[in-house]
């Protein structure tokens, strides 16, 4: 396990330490329609983990491990320490996720709950991996945009805001480059997905608006992605996806504060997908209230996994 107490030096040779992989390609089908089941649809994929929490392990380390940002893991045990969780207790590891509509893209970025999704072969596959983004000040908006350059080992333009910190205008790559090794630009000045040298800041509010990523899987991303690349970035914290003909449900924090109530707006998704009638209300309000990211099985006597 990585140690946050290993900040510089050490954290060059960690970052080489293998991780769990980056979830996919998963094969996928997403919904031919807006409203009603689709009982052709698969778009939850993933499954659940068990972890037994060993002593001198924590939830950031965790979750890095487990291709997951720390906020997944965080959201599940917020009444734990994450650097002192209880040795001795099984998590849960929530290695699921309910993927979006390709809107026609390549990538998705949903920064409702902090992850990218790769699209391959037409929308019939996916890769999804955790994300850093902007901060209250700073946020991450929503938009379509191209990858217009691949660098690298990039060099940081400096925002003017933090030129006088840094003593610089333009950082050169290395170590203490917020970068990491490779960036995808977007059309959308000088902002793009990246890598980091802190990435225990993925699944946070970190960034002055860029994307960051886990270093390993920045790399396993960046030959993947071709010049041109559609790039949409959307806010949905909430999300309905399909599996074996069941519902499911799944319910991020509001983390931009965009929702006047969660509740109401699961309600009006699951109204607008014309689905209150197959499914189960009471656990419906339940992840509405809980908003622990985790996809549930909703539908009407629900068995199995998330029932």
């Amino acid at each position: 396990m990585r140690k946050l107490a290993v900040f510089t030096f050490l954290s060059v040779l960690l970052w080489a330490t293998p991780a769990v992989q980056a979830a996919g390609p998963f094969q996928i089908r997403l919904p031919a329609n807006k409203v009603g089941i689709d009982p052709e649809a698969y778009n939850v994929v993933g499954a659940p983990k068990r972890h037994v929490i060993k002593k001198g392990e924590n939830l950031l380390d965790l979750a890095w491990d487990y291709g997951l940002g720390y906020q997944d893991l965080g959201v599940m045990y917020r009444h734990w320490d994450p650097f002192i969780p209880p040795a001795g207790e099984e998590i849960t590891v929530p290695t699921m996720w309910i993927v979006p509509d390709s809107r026609g893209k390549d990538i998705i970025v949903n920064t409702g709950e902090m992850r990218l999704y790769f699209f391959k072969n037409k929308a019939t596959q996916v890769y999804t991996f955790p994300i850093g983004q902007g901060v209250l000040d700073f946020k991450t908006p929503t938009g379509s945009f191209r990858v217009v350059e691949k660098k690298v080992n990039p060099a940081w333009h400096i925002p003017k805001s933090l030129q006088a910190k840094y003593g610089m205008a333009v950082m050169p790559p290395g170590e203490d480059n917020p970068l990491g090794k490779y960036k995808l630009t977007l059309s959308w000045g000088d902002y793009g997905i990246h890598g980091t040298h802190m990435p225990w800041g993925v699944g946070r509010l970190v960034s002055h608006g860029c994307t960051r990523m886990y270093p390993d899987h920045i790399e396993k991303l960046f030959p993947l992605v071709p010049m041109g690349a559609t790039v949409e970035y959307i806010y949905e914290p909430a999300k309905v996806g399909f599996r074996n003909g069941r519902i499911f449900l799944s319910v991020h924090e509001d983390v931009y504060f965009r929702i006047r109530s969660m509740v109401f707006h699961v309600l009006n998704l699951i109204e607008d997908r014309g689905l209150s009638a197959y499914v189960d209300m009471e656990k419906v309000m339940r992840a509405a209230e809980e908003q622990n990211g985790m996809p549930v099985d909703v539908t009407k006597n629900a068995e199995g996994v998330g029932s």
